[in-house]
């Protein structure tokens, strides 16, 4: 990757997201900011404020599959919603003494999905209602996720997961148990599979329609980052990429059943890696820590490059959809972007 163009924002860089279509780079800060950017062919990052500085803080963002909606929640409890196009807010969701730290909208439809301490509120932007209210009960929620194919909604929290059928919200969620607590959740980019970083220093994988989960262990601490390769290996499924403070583990299914999945380590990194992340199509696994340090890794398993430019760490990085850019945000502020240079690492079997 060659560096291609740098902004900077007045706070820590807490999301930082590409729009399906590849059009639109969002990206939002401690402070409240959020940014609409495109980027050039030449060395080029145009930034339009959608929201300037608050004091509070925006946690996440999410674009409708459609590209046409932009969500973002944070520290004041409230939804925004944006037309992407024109930049205006089209609703704001108050959720009073409420942190919104997880939201994501449907893959299927214009359902967006947000955390509201022990519950997950499910909004439908045709017709701008509320369209089920989601009682995790035993915890906050920690985690969301929808299922990329049908309409399920995973939600995690104390002793597991949740999963919702969104055809019958009111049918009775199924449940993957833990013995703590699930903080990540992830699904297969085919949805075959559903992998949990478990407070207990654990990851389960389950594959959906199995009631016999892989259940992993060794990692130094808990599992906070997951990410799944696009692009299937030998035995038929996706690489699996987990981080646990500063340490990487990358887990291949292997086509022997009883022996389930083997990892290996990728190991460089000296403080927390705060995201992991797959170049669509391809095995070329970036990772971002705290150290100020982004590594490109080679098949996931070779360190190729060393990425810098936020010196007082990384805090979370994504991938262009169509792999032409890499963006990643930093703690004090920096919003980096790097442009697909070719060669080693990043044909379809890279």
């Amino acid at each position: 990757m060659q560096f291609h163009a740098k902004e900077t924002l007045s706070d820590y860089i807490t999301a930082v997201t590409w729009s399906p279509d590849g059009k639109t780079l969002a990206v939002c800060s401690a402070a409240g900011e959020i940014m609409l950017g495109t980027v050039g062919t030449i060395n080029e990052l145009s930034l339009q404020p959608l929201q300037t500085a608050t004091g509070q803080s925006v946690d996440c963002l999410s674009f409708s599959s459609d590209s046409q909606l932009l969500a973002a929640g944070g520290q004041d409890g409230k939804v925004r919603i944006w037309l992407v196009n024109s930049g205006e807010l089209i609703a704001s969701l108050d959720n009073k003494r409420v942190w919104v730290d997880k939201l994501a909208w449907s893959p299927n439809c214009h359902q967006l999905a947000f955390s509201m301490g022990r519950c997950v509120q499910v909004w439908n932007a045709d017709d701008n209602t509320v369209e089920v209210t989601l009682n995790f009960d035993s915890s906050s929620v920690l985690d969301l996720a929808w299922h990329p194919v049908v309409k399920y909604l995973a939600i995690s929290g104390y002793q597991g997961v949740k999963v919702w059928n969104g055809e019958d919200w009111d049918d009775d969620p199924l449940i993957l148990s833990v013995r703590s607590a699930t903080g990540a959740i992830a699904w297969s980019p085919l949805g075959k599979y559903l992998a949990c970083g478990n407070m207990d220093n654990t990851l389960i994988v389950n594959e959906w329609g199995s009631d016999r989960p892989w259940v992993m262990q060794g990692f130094s601490g808990k599992v906070r980052q997951l990410a799944w390769s696009h692009n299937h290996t030998l035995s038929g499924a996706p690489l699996l990429a987990a981080s646990s403070s500063e340490n990487i583990s990358v887990w291949e299914k292997q086509a022997d059943e009883n022996v389930g999945w083997e990892a290996w380590g990728l190991e460089l990194h000296e403080k927390v890696v705060n995201a992991i992340g797959f170049q669509p199509h391809t095995f070329l696994l970036a990772s971002a820590s705290e150290d100020g340090q982004l590594c490109l890794w080679y098949k996931a398993e070779q360190l190729l490059q060393i990425l810098e430019g936020a010196d007082g760490g990384f805090s979370c990085l994504a991938w262009h959809p169509q792999a032409q850019f890499l963006a990643a945000g930093g703690c004090g502020g920096e919003l980096l972007v790097w442009a697909k240079s070719g060669g080693k690492g990043f044909s379809n079997s890279g």
